[in-house]
């Protein structure tokens, strides 16, 4: 059994069953397309799910001529007494592995809300930090199967799109970070295929009861998911859930791109955009959406906008061209935007009192066409 308390790595293990073992074939097969970097990061906490990403990491390296250098960095919160002997276990394991192994410790005052949030925060910071000081590109991630299915379930009870729904991908930027990409080669792989193969391999690993606190949303959720697989709506079917959305947000980004091409007509500033009004007020409202939500993002300087912030927009923009005003304007997220016939403007909106209007950098392409951002 998984021990219950989180102090020390667990000895009592025994398989259950053979045919989930993750083989040196499949190990294989989740690693291949990083065999030409250099070096990798691996964030291991020491729980089952990231002691199986190093002890996998570890073999396939080793059927390697020529492997990457893999660094394996706990990061210790410091939130529960346990952490530093689960960080002592970690570094354990890792010299048994022959992997270089740091701890990494989350310094200075905790908040009282917004814990997990703020931990997360942390760990990708001293994450992207180690890994620029190692020379690693790419940081490995134990999100699993599992884990895919819990965001699919909060996003969805936080009412997210297309974009949002689609959930975690194999690969994507590190929060903060754009330079460094986080890697997650377990994403497709239950959580009990991961215990099942450290049992197999008598590979001790340490156990968080944070993970079922309660006072988390993901705790909370991933309790009920016992019963909505009851129903059909198991891990598998939340995560094939995501696959889809994400190919058709795949697919609607492509539309935006050719729409704020097509659309796109020569604005007032350097740093402004501007769209030709006929042609987007007849655009499905998903495209139009996405449209502003890229151009208030690179124009403005308060980061990604919310979907309800946006729609609002929207839902502003149309009433104001139904009731045949010759003139809107309001801003959002830093930016101003303006309808004055024959053209949508965004521009950057004056600095509010007390606060000065600092540079942005924006990356454009023909015409003035920002980059895509994501808004969900």
């Amino acid at each position: 059994m998984i021990p219950k308390s989180g102090n020390r790595f667990s000895d009592k293990i025994m398989p259950n069953n053979k045919e989930s073992f993750i083989s040196a074939a499949e190990a294989k097969s989740l690693f291949s397309d990083l065999q030409s970097f250099p070096a990798l990061l691996l964030a291991v906490s020491g729980g089952p799910d990231s002691t199986a990403l190093l002890w996998l990491a570890a073999r396939w390296r080793d059927a390697l001529k020529s492997p990457p250098k893999l660094i394996a960095i706990t990061v210790d919160h410091g939130l529960r007494k346990e952490s530093r002997a689960e960080a002592a276990g970690v570094a354990r394991l890792a010299r048994k592995l022959k992997v270089a192994h740091r701890t990494l410790r989350w310094r200075g005052k905790k908040p009282a809300s917004g814990l997990q949030q703020a931990a997360r925060a942390a760990r990708y910071r001293l994450l992207s930090d180690a890994a620029r000081e190692a020379g690693a590109s790419h940081i490995l991630t134990a999100h699993t199967l599992d884990d895919q299915a819990e965001t699919v379930l909060i996003r969805m009870s936080r009412g997210s799109g297309v974009t949002g729904l689609g959930a975690m991908a194999r690969m994507s930027s590190v929060p903060g970070n754009e330079e460094s990409k986080l890697v997650r080669p377990l994403l497709d792989i239950p959580k009990s295929r991961l215990i099942d193969t450290l049992r197999a391999a008598k590979v001790p690993f340490a156990d968080d009861p944070s993970n079922r606190d309660p006072r988390f949303t993901r705790a909370r959720l991933r309790g009920l998911l016992p019963q909505l697989a009851q129903e059909g709506l198991d891990a598998r079917r939340l995560a094939l859930l995501a696959r889809r959305l994400k190919r058709a947000d795949a697919a609607i980004e492509v539309v935006v791109d050719q729409a704020m091409d097509f659309l796109a007509v020569d604005a007032p500033a350097p740093h402004a955009m501007a769209f030709e009004a006929g042609g987007f007020f007849i655009l499905p409202a998903e495209i139009t959406l996405r449209m502003l939500g890229r151009a208030v993002t690179q124009v403005g300087d308060e980061g990604p906008v919310e979907l309800a912030k946006l729609e609002a927009l929207k839902a502003a923009l149309d009433a104001a061209l139904k009731a045949g005003k010759g003139r809107f304007r309001r801003s959002l997220a830093g930016a101003l935007v303006t309808l004055a016939m024959p053209q949508i403007t965004v521009e950057r909106a004056p600095p509010r009192r007390g606060k000065s209007l600092g540079a942005k950098s924006l990356t454009t392409g023909r015409r003035g066409r920002a980059k895509r951002v994501k808004s969900r």
